[in-house]
């Protein structure tokens, strides 16, 4: 198919305000959106601001808004879309707006800052961990994670409720927590950390209402929802409401 002219509406302003703004745009056979907007910024509008890295889906950088869904614009074929569809192109609508299509994405690592890394076995050096294959398989998955933030913006919690942010670690870092949780040599809880604790009462799982927008938007393809967040909120009620589990921890604690 040959090239054709696209018509574009993308968001230009600061942090003060700004609006849409229409382009006419040459697209060809087997573009993506981050070419489009690269080529407004040669051609038409060269103060245009983006960010943007790899341009092959690893770093997460291009993050925005395209008709609506938070969406990377690199990986975003143009072939999606009708010939004479209007392509609306917006910032990530959760986060500050800098300029243009850059948003202050600074909360997210306010976010990963709060969550307790991995504490080590006791006595096992490096080179010494060993674990089960599945143990190994089943936090694989969230290491695909590329930082992109797309699930946090269009988690609804964070998105719709600016309120919410200081409570609520959001998708991405409640995915670490049960990644950590889940780690058979995590040996957190030796040191009186209890993670299934902390992402209910310091991160906010109970916000969670499991909609799956989350894992819908992920480009990894990572089951956020039915792997990671579903699992711990059901080890956190396990922890909170069992009464064996309860009357374990009262005997364990005697014992100590």
């Amino acid at each position: 198919m040959s090239g054709y002219t696209a018509h574009f509406k993308v968001w230009r302003g600061d942090v003060g305000g700004g609006g849409l703004e229409d382009f006419k745009v040459e697209v060809n056979d087997g573009e993506v959106v981050l070419d489009i907007i690269h080529r407004l910024q040669a051609t038409q509008t060269p103060d245009l601001a983006v960010r943007w890295n790899c341009k092959a889906g690893k770093c997460g950088s291009c993050s925005a808004e395209i008709n609506g869904r938070p969406r990377l614009m690199c990986m975003t074929r143009m072939s999606v879309f009708d010939r004479d569809e209007t392509i609306t192109v917006t910032p990530l609508r959760a986060f500050p707006v800098v300029r243009d299509l850059v948003t202050d994405v600074g909360f997210n690592y306010t976010k990963a800052r709060e969550v307790p890394s991995f504490v080590p076995p006791e006595g096992v050096g490096p080179g010494e961990y060993r674990m089960m294959q599945e143990d190994v398989d089943r936090s694989q998955e969230f290491r695909k994670c590329i930082e992109c933030f797309l699930c946090q913006d269009t988690c609804h919690v964070v998105r719709d409720h600016e309120e919410n942010k200081p409570a609520f670690a959001g998708p991405r870092f409640l995915m670490r927590v049960a990644e950590l949780d889940m780690h058979p040599l995590d040996a957190a809880a030796e040191g009186g950390l209890d993670r299934k604790k902390t992402a209910q009462d310091e991160h906010g799982l109970g916000y969670c209402n499991i909609t799956k927008c989350c894992t819908e938007v992920c480009p990894e393809g990572i089951k956020i929802t039915d792997n990671a967040l579903i699992p711990l909120k059901e080890r956190a009620v396990d922890r909170k409401y069992d009464p064996l589990v309860w009357l374990g921890s009262k005997i364990g604690r005697r014992a100590r």
